[in-house]
């Protein structure tokens, strides 16, 4: 049933959305033109919805997109890929904001009891997020933000 397909973004109106038919009712879309994505459930009323918005931190709440189309709710996407890097929408509002991008860096061994594995007693990170050396890339460049961490090759 699985069935993929490359559209243009209806957010940005760039071309390098990714479309991916799951099942008969849900569609998932990720647009690497703007970095946010949406689903057929991404709609006022549904229950993902609702659990998704109550989760939300305040400025990506600010940042949501609903398609005057199909009534489908974008947000920006967030991606944290242990021993590669994060990228995550940063600001302090809709006017005012960017991707963050942040490599992960090795933990040096005597080090590793500063940053523990949450939930698991005796197990340390191998990788932390280098806040220190975090670049912002706008809304448009979110390609280069995945390129710059390594998450997709330059």
């Amino acid at each position: 049933m699985k069935h993929e397909a490359i559209i243009d973004c209806p957010k940005s109106g760039g071309d390098l959305c990714y479309k991916i038919q799951v099942n008969q009712d849900i569609t998932n879309y990720m647009s690497l033109s703007c970095g946010f994505w949406t689903n057929s459930l991404m709609k006022p009323g549904e229950e993902f919805y609702e659990h998704q918005m109550s989760t939300l931190p305040e400025l990506y709440l600010d940042l949501v997109w609903e398609d005057p189309d199909t009534k489908l709710v974008w947000i920006p996407n967030t991606i944290n890929e242990p021993g590669v890097g994060m990228i995550f929408a940063n600001g302090t509002n809709k006017d005012n904001w960017g991707w963050a991008a942040v490599k992960a860096i090795k933990v040096p061994e005597k080090d590793k009891e500063k940053y523990p594995v949450p939930g698991r007693k005796g197990e340390f990170m191998e990788f932390r997020m280098d806040m220190d050396n975090m670049k912002l890339f706008p809304e448009r460049e979110y390609i280069d933000a995945l390129s710059h961490v390594g998450i997709i090759p330059e």
